[in-house]
């Protein structure tokens, strides 16, 4: 695909957005290509800015114009428009221990809404913003009590109680809790967590930006086809885009929950390997970043 920008009003805000519409309606769409009329020192400075952001990967110089090639791989990677909060990768790089492991000093966690995504194919808008233990204790509880729930989390109690482990998951420095929504409504808990210090760390040689992820679904009709598949690749993909340095995303799902695995596999993972905590037999699930960002279809 060609597509052609007038130098003189090109910014790369209007690239970012005309990417967008590129890749984000064609899933399987894996190069584009810009053309630049007639290039001149206001083009030029557009393409270092362009190679500086990471929109680009390359520009070449063709008869009277610059063509700038764009890969399906490059634009994903990016962190923005996704990310609404700073990256992970933000923080400094400082060493810590806790519990005799040494792993990097986490970030804080940023309030409100740290990731979005609209999704054409299903026209609804994504998005995963940080539990708040009061004001999302309620329908929290209310998914924790749910028989199907229950059974994989063993988590039933009260509001109080549930609006204690979320305050508990808020204060543990390599875990952030949040709620999924699709245009504004609470569909699910997405808890995630920096592999290496985390109980899962013991059990595989865990590197040092390793991230896993727990979750449940409180709304049932998320479960479709269609919206199963969008909160899936958005939940991935702003685990990988949060830090470059994720090379790897890893889950222990309880053996039984045949359907979960099934599903991960499909998404791209492999288990590892199956091994034992002490409250569940679990599979370790493994997914890489190059495999991610080349294989699956957003």
């Amino acid at each position: 695909m060609n597509i052609r920008f007038d130098p003189e009003v090109a910014t790369t805000a209007a690239l970012l957005d005309a990417l967008c519409d590129i890749y984000c309606n064609d899933p399987d769409r894996r190069t584009a290509t810009i053309a630049l009329p007639n290039p001149d020192t206001h083009a030029e400075a557009l393409i270092a800015q362009a190679q500086n952001e990471n929109l680009i990967d390359k520009a070449e110089q063709h008869d009277d114009h610059l063509l700038l090639t764009t890969s399906r791989q490059t634009f994903w990677q990016l962190a923005s428009p996704w990310l609404k909060a700073p990256a992970s990768s933000e923080t400094p790089l400082r060493y810590t221990q806790s519990n005799n492991i040494t792993h990097p000093i986490r970030p804080n966690n940023a309030e409100g809404t740290i990731y979005e995504r609209h999704f054409p194919q299903i026209d609804m808008t994504f998005s995963l913003r940080t539990a708040d233990p009061d004001a999302d204790s309620e329908v929290f509880s209310a998914w924790m009590n749910l028989d199907r729930v229950a059974h994989f989390w063993d988590q039933r109690g009260t509001r109080a109680e549930h609006a204690a482990y979320l305050k508990e998951r808020r204060e543990d420095p390599h875990m952030h809790p949040m709620i999924g929504y699709f245009d504004g409504k609470p569909f699910g808990y997405f808890e995630f967590y920096w592999a290496k210090e985390d109980r899962l760390g013991a059990f595989y040689d865990a590197g040092d930006f390793d991230r896993g992820l727990h979750l449940l679904i409180g709304d049932a009709q998320f479960q479709s086809a269609g919206k199963l598949k969008a909160w899936w690749s958005g939940v991935l993909h702003y685990m990988f885009i949060d830090d470059p340095r994720t090379e790897r995303l890893v889950g222990e799902p309880r053996v039984d929950h045949v359907r979960h695995i099934a599903y991960m596999h499909r998404m791209g993972f492999h288990t590892l390997k199956e091994f034992d905590f002490p409250h569940k037999r679990a599979a370790l699930t493994v997914i890489e970043r190059e495999k991610f960002f080349n294989d699956f279809r957003f």
